[in-house]
């Protein structure tokens, strides 16, 4: 897939916006955190740092923690995208877009977070809270 945008809305439309993902996979987050956000699984693709919403779009910030924060609609609660607090990392739901099934959910992070109620098919890779940690503290250090 290349990267081109793709638009997305929030459910009252209030909230449209373009995002260029990197690629056909994407990831479920278990933390308490997206859980709650979400209603249940956060079904996110990364688009680096693409996101542009539309002028006057009424999208909030809620820092939930001291290096990420979670954007929403402030007129109907949609959960829009994930990303860190410098902008650079953007995780936006695969359901605000037209097709969310272009993407393919193949990798599962904060697995050691995930109730026992559900359980994904078919997933290539799944990462613990500690191991999500650390790959973002690589990367704010310069690393990939």
């Amino acid at each position: 897939m290349s990267n081109a945008a793709l638009s997305g809305t929030c459910l009252c439309g209030a909230c449209a916006f373009t995002a260029a993902p990197v690629g056909k996979s994407a990831g479920a987050c278990h933390c308490g955190m997206c859980r709650r956000w979400s209603g249940g699984i956060y079904l996110a693709v990364d688009c680096g740092e693409s996101v542009e919403f539309a002028k006057g779009a009424p999208v909030v910030a809620y820092k939930g923690s001291s290096w990420g924060e979670r954007l929403f609609c402030r007129e109907c609660g949609s959960s829009l995208v994930w990303q860190t607090q410098d902008g650079r990392n953007q995780h936006v739901s695969i359901q605000t877009f037209e097709d969310p099934g272009r993407f393919v959910v193949d990798s599962e992070i904060f697995i050691d977070r995930k109730p026992n109620s559900y359980a994904l098919a078919d997933v290539a890779r799944a990462m613990t809270e500690a191991e999500v940690f650390a790959m973002f503290a690589s990367k704010s250090e310069g690393g990939q």
